[in-house]
């Protein structure tokens, strides 16, 4: 039926030429229940287009998904629960809407073995370093994996696509030096993982928010393990703290215990001293975007990270990072805007711009506490 109602083509045809192909005439799309396995899977083999391939992998991983969410609590294993708790994260639906389809994503065939990821207790745990581009987007520069045992299983730095203007050095502990002889792509990494990790069926877990935050995650760590995974002062390394939240996911398998942790002084001090831009248009390029905030504010005195759009020609978003928590609610209180709350609860404007080609765009400026 996906196949029908997308007009997708075989080798003979859509769906209705191949069941007169098959002299199966008298079935129709809506018969499918009556159809046998053997003429399904026969159908989906004359498919050879890498398109077409594509969108079966994309539904064959959808329909896994929906099977993840149904199967009973009775029957969870631990690792199924950790899944679970993933899939009803308030956040789940945004944060892992991705868009497959696109040209630049290369789609697991994990779907295609159903009954093997029901029955997996295989993990990997993945971290990245991304830098910040000239355009004003994410770019990811190094990538590190370890399995369930600890195993560091990659380890790779990545050429970046467009050029770095920000190489976060006293985040990612990374300079010039250490990219200028990388060689692979994110594509070659995208094959390296599929290649190397074919039948792990990975997740970049949100768990009770146990992985939302680097600080958070190495706070837990401390707690749970009492040793700390990166000194204060010291630059993130992928593939420790992938490990670390590796540790982290095994510990609530073995143990569930509660996630709920107070945030410290320098946490809370380190959100207060942020504002988030979003519903930004994506044709305000994002240097005017700078200029018209630093008005707005009346301060230069900040540094704007740019989230890309999850799909193309969306709304993007901005992290807008103050010195001080004083630095940023001045700030927020300078924006000439109507002040009400958003779905959470927290304090925002409605902004607007006007671009030198006569266009207007708004966007919301809000606290992040």
């Amino acid at each position: 039926m996906f196949l029908h109602l997308r007009g997708l083509r075989g080798e003979h045809g859509g769906w209705i030429d191949f069941l007169a192909f098959c002299n199966q005439r008298a079935l129709t799309p809506s018969s499918i229940s009556m159809v046998s396995r053997d003429v399904l899977v026969a159908f989906l083999t004359t498919f050879k287009k890498k398109e077409d391939l594509k969108a079966l992998q994309c539904r064959a991983n959808s329909l896994l998904f929906e099977k993840l969410k149904q199967v009973t609590t009775e029957n969870n294993t631990p690792e199924q629960m950790l899944i679970r708790l993933t899939m009803n994260h308030p956040e789940f639906s945004s944060d892992y809407s991705f868009p497959s389809l696109s040209n630049d994503w290369l789609v697991s065939d994990i779907g295609m073995k159903s009954s093997t990821v029901m029955k997996s207790t295989d993990m990997i745990a993945v971290d990245c370093e991304m830098v910040l581009r000239e355009d004003g987007t994410e770019g990811l520069v190094r990538v590190g994996a370890v399995d369930r045992h600890g195993k560091v299983i990659l380890d790779k730095f990545v050429k970046p696509a467009k050029p770095i203007v920000d190489y976060r050095t006293a985040i990612t502990g990374l300079t010039a030096h250490d990219i200028e002889k990388a060689t692979l792509t994110v594509v070659d990494i995208q094959v390296y993982i599929v290649v190397s990790i074919n039948d792990i069926f990975s997740y970049f877990m949100k768990i009770l928010n146990l992985i939302v935050q680097r600080e958070l995650q190495h706070y837990l760590s401390d707690a749970i393990f009492c040793k700390e995974v990166r000194k204060e002062g010291v630059s993130h390394n992928c593939v420790h703290d992938a490990a670390a939240s590796m540790n982290i996911a095994l510990a609530f398998i073995k143990k569930p215990f509660d996630t709920t942790v107070a945030p410290s002084k320098e946490m809370l001090e380190a959100e207060k001293s942020r504002l988030f831009i979003h519903r930004i248009p994506s044709y305000v390029p994002s240097e005017k975007l700078n200029l018209v905030l630093a008005g707005e504010f009346h301060s230069t005195k900040f540094k704007l990270d740019v989230k890309p759009a999850k799909t193309q020609g969306g709304n993007y978003c901005a992290l807008v990072v103050f010195d001080s928590s004083k630095e940023a609610d001045q700030a927020f209180e300078n924006v000439n805007g109507y002040k009400k709350r958003d779905s959470f609860g927290l304090p925002q404007k409605l902004s607007s711009l006007k671009l030198n080609s006569g266009l207007s765009a708004s966007y919301y400026v809000r606290k992040m506490v």
